[in-house]
């Protein structure tokens, strides 16, 4: 549900890298390095990385909106 953008979503929530890959629908290793990268903000928990929802979603919004833009301007220049 939290995927697809349903669901409660609990402030200040944090997720595992697993379930914020699932969030974006891509793979833990790409999530990993968007983490090393430094493009999603995280925190360490002992060995593993937590990041905040919040960000998680704001990511995939920004991701969104720069698609979008893409394909508008392929559209407008085809």
């Amino acid at each position: 549900m939290m995927a697809a953008g349903r669901g409660l979503i609990l402030e200040n929530a944090e997720l595992t890298s697993v379930e914020a890959a699932d969030v974006l629908n891509v793979s833990r290793p790409f999530l990993i390095k968007l983490l090393e990268d430094n493009v999603l903000p995280h925190r360490k928990v002992g060995k593993h990385g937590r990041v905040r929802m919040e960000d998680v979603l704001a990511y995939r919004a920004k991701i969104g909106r720069e698609r979008e833009a893409v394909l508008d301007q392929l559209a407008k220049d085809a």
